[in-house]
């Protein structure tokens, strides 16, 4: 699973993979290096609506209350208040605006995906609205269009490729 959380002005990326006797969580902060965590199955409990388990030599009990994006967390006598964005979010976010991921210069996407169709070449010039590119994310193909006119200055991926969120997909001359 992917997801995105923003928590006192850092932004995490976060990814949990679930193997037989462990997950294993990869967090980048702020788009620095990841670092990897793995917590033991046999070291988590589900309690009520709260979760027990041991990091690091540690015991955790953590309550998490919330709904859509908003959650609280509470933890060893204190709170956070995380805003979570999973896949389904990220897109949602990403969409919402009705004028695809452009953003200025460049094209980023929103959220993990694959390439499938690219619709400009370089030098190429695009009025706004013009559709970019065919990205599937979520086993949905999502058309991406340019924000304003502009000229393709460099295309930075290629049909059939995987991206992560935030990666730089087209760069503009505006």
């Amino acid at each position: 699973m992917y997801f995105e959380a923003t928590t006192q002005g850092n932004d995490y990326k976060v990814k949990v993979n679930e193997g037989r006797s462990a997950w294993n969580v990869q967090l980048s902060k702020n788009d620095g290096p990841w670092v990897e965590h793995v917590i033991l199955k046999e070291d988590f409990q589900m309690l009520n609506e709260a979760i027990s388990f041991m990091f690091n030599n540690h015991s955790y009990l953590v309550d998490v209350v919330g709904k859509d994006t908003d959650y609280n967390v509470y933890t060893r006598g204190s709170f956070r208040t995380i805003k979570i964005f999973n896949d389904e979010m990220l897109l949602h976010e990403s969409l919402k605006s009705g004028k695809g991921l452009a953003a200025g210069d460049n094209l980023n996407a929103g959220m993990p995906g694959k390439i499938i169709k690219i619709l400009v070449k370089v030098g190429q010039e695009v009025e706004e609205g013009d559709p970019i590119l065919i990205m599937e994310a979520m086993k949905m193909e999502n058309e991406m269009r340019a924000e304003k006119s502009c000229k393709v200055k460099s295309i930075n991926v290629k049909e059939g490729q995987t991206v992560e969120s935030g990666a730089e997909l087209i760069v503009f001359e505006c």
